[in-house]
């Protein structure tokens, strides 16, 4: 049995005919009788009979009638209640990113959640590889991720919103010979050792990019995730290496170059599933995230 037969099982016995029930419900008696039959199925006692040619209620019809009332407002209860629990402003909020979104958003979105009212966000890192950061949205209501421009498009089980379209830059020691040019191309890089990430990781295409366009496998010497260890390890002279031009913050011993003869950028989203944005709390935390996003990619963070 679901709802809508008990409905019109309880406007039955209180109309008196299949035929008022349709003019009430504005549907068609042949509906009607249909669900009632369906109905009937599921019990196993008559819940109606033939009166000449009425359709009424047996006893056990009338018992199943009023068992309906109640049925029907527990339902009511329980919507009013995801309501309040939709509409509600200040609910908990999770919220994952990879590490250098974390080190710009996270305490962007601390101090903007904070009067009252305000939603409570729930923050973690999560640095996964880029197929595995979709699956993180069962257990996160938004989820920072990133891509290059030419990977595949996040899968339409998720929904999206690009929050940067962020450069990646060539990273080098401040008296490195190369930091006196404005831009740097392939071929200057090529014969340099580099830091990049672990496979799987989007970077890495970008870094097979550049081989690509120089005419020749680059030099791999490390391989590290965090881009803060990264910055280290370049100011030691461990090598180059590729650095969002954003959501880095600035080491004082490198300079950053912008590649040219490559497509290196990298997409900053928030995915989330469908369903989360029917919380308000949600979509709250959803527009400090642009609202973030606008002033990172404006210098404004500092």
């Amino acid at each position: 049995m679901d709802e809508r037969q008990l409905r019109f099982l309880r406007e039955l016995g209180e109309l008196g005919s299949v035929t008022a029930v349709a003019e009430a419900l504005l549907v068609t008696p042949s509906a009607i009788s249909q669900q009632l039959r369906l109905l009937q199925r599921s019990i196993p006692v008559p819940l109606t009979e033939r009166q000449g040619r009425r359709l009424v209620l047996t006893d056990a019809g009338q018992a199943l009638a009023r068992a309906a009332i109640e049925v029907e407002t527990a339902l009511a209860r329980a919507r009013h209640s995801v309501g309040e629990f939709l509409d509600q402003g200040a609910g908990e909020v999770s919220v994952a990113a990879f590490h250098s979104a974390g080190t710009t958003f996270f305490p962007l979105l601390l101090r903007a959640l904070t009067g009252p009212g305000a939603p409570v966000v729930r923050l973690a890192d999560e640095d996964v590889a880029q197929e595995d950061f979709p699956r993180l949205t069962r257990e996160y209501d938004l989820v920072l991720a990133h891509r290059l421009d030419h990977a595949p498009p996040w899968p339409d089980t998720v929904t999206v919103t690009t929050l940067l379209r962020e450069p990646l830059d060539v990273a080098m020691p401040a008296d490195h010979p190369l930091a006196a040019k404005r831009r740097v191309t392939p071929r200057d890089v090529a014969d340099q050792p580099w830091i990049t990430v672990h496979d799987g990781f989007p970077v890495l295409a970008t870094i097979e990019a550049i081989a690509a366009a120089a005419g020749r496998r680059l030099r791999l010497v490390h391989r590290i995730n965090e881009f803060t260890v990264v910055a280290e390890a370049v100011a030691a002279g461990g090598g180059l290496a590729l650095m969002p031009r954003w959501t880095m913050r600035p080491h004082p011993e490198l300079v950053l170059r912008p590649l040219s003869g490559v497509r290196a950028r990298r997409h900053i989203d928030a995915l989330h599933r469908p369903e989360r944005a029917a919380r308000a709390a949600v979509r709250c935390v959803l527009t400090e995230l642009r609202r973030a996003a606008h002033t990172i990619r404006n210098g404004e963070t500092a």
